[in-house]
Formats: structure tokens, sequence, C-alpha cells
């Protein structure tokens, strides 16, 4: 049968107890439980998904963004709907090389962990000017950057997505959002929209 809605799951895990815990989802890792988004577009359905784990998604700031060769083609989409919104866009740089090259503005370019000049990501985030961060992993361990800017993120309760496609669902949900607030319906209403769908 055919709806008029969209469902997105979101494991709901308990990185807030443990905020030096690195935010990488492996085999150990155990959810707390599961909430649901439902909606008319995904978009929609994702932003509700992310707010019932705990996440509220920003409407505007910088944006920080450390991508992984593999993540960096969906990356500059992700950065330019960003952009779009009116945020503006803070990256590492390799991602903000690449970003550049592909036409996306890059407004603070940060420095790697440890080199001695210039602002590196964590002090970037610990300066609250970030609210939303988008950092795929290159490598695991407790010398990976990653895993020092998924923590710092932790820390400060930024929101924090693991893959540029997480990226891009969730701009598209800020999107949305803008132009259709999130209301609350009954399951009963989704399910008449089923039966419509069912008999169409």
């Amino acid at each position: 049968m055919q709806g008029d809605h969209i469902a997105v799951k979101e494991a709901v895990l308990p990185f807030s107890r443990f905020p030096e815990a690195d935010a990488l989802l492996g085999p150990e890792m155990r959810s707390t439980g599961e909430v649901m988004g439902i909606d008319l577009t995904f978009g929609l359905a994702f932003a509700k998904s992310q707010l019932a784990a705990g996440t509220n998604l920003p409407t505007s700031g910088m944006v920080f963004l450390s991508l992984a060769d593999r993540d960096k083609k969906v990356g500059v989409k992700t950065a330019e709907r960003f952009r779009e919104l009116g945020f503006s866009i803070a990256a590492t740089s390799g991602t903000a090389d690449y970003l550049t090259r592909n036409g996306i503005e890059v407004a603070t370019i940060v420095a790697k962990l440890g080199e001695p000049d210039g602002q590196d990501a964590v002090d970037l985030i610990e300066s609250g000017e970030v609210v939303l961060v988008v950092n795929s992993p290159r490598g695991r361990g407790p010398r990976a950057d990653g895993a020092h800017i998924r923590a710092a993120a932790g820390k400060y309760n930024i929101p924090l997505l693991t893959t540029a496609a997480a990226g891009l669902a969730a701009v598209n949900g800020m999107a949305d959002r803008g132009s259709h607030p999130l209301e609350v319906r009954s399951l009963q209403e989704y399910h008449q929209g089923v039966r419509r769908g069912g008999a169409a």
C-alpha cells in the first residue's frame, strides 16, 4: 500500500552521559532505544527523528565540515545547501580546499590539531561559534583528529553528524522546516492516508 508520508527511524545513543567518548558507531555500541519521525517529506521526517532523539537542528550560524575523501563529493552538495540557507561554512584545510575548488565559499579554515599556528577545529568548537558539526572519519583511535572533533562536539552539546549524507538529510530537513513548520498528526491520520493510497 502507498501512503502520503515518510518515516525515518533513529537510534538513541547515550553520548550525553559519556561526553569524552567517540561518537563513531561500532559493533560495541548499544542504543538505549529508537525513535521515529513521520511527515510528508523525507527532510521533515528526518528533522523530526533528530528532534525526538534529542537533537534540535539549528536554523542559522556556522557549520563545521571535516570530511574523509569518500564523502567530499556529497559534501559539496551538502555545503552548497547550507550556504543557500544562509549558514557560513568552516572546514579543515583539506575539506576547505575541495569545497573551494568546487565553488563553495568557506568562511573559516582551521589548522590540523597540534599545529603551532592558527585556530584548530577543537578551538573553534570550544569558542561557541559552531552550531553543527559534520565529521566523517578517516580513521579510528584516540590520536585521530576526528576523534577529538567528535568528542568536543559531544562535550559542548553541538549537534554531530558522521556522514556527509546525514548532513545533506539534515540541511534538507532545515529547508523543508523553513517552509513547512513541524506539525503533530495522530497515527490514525497517517493510517487514513495509507488507506487512501492503497485504494487509488
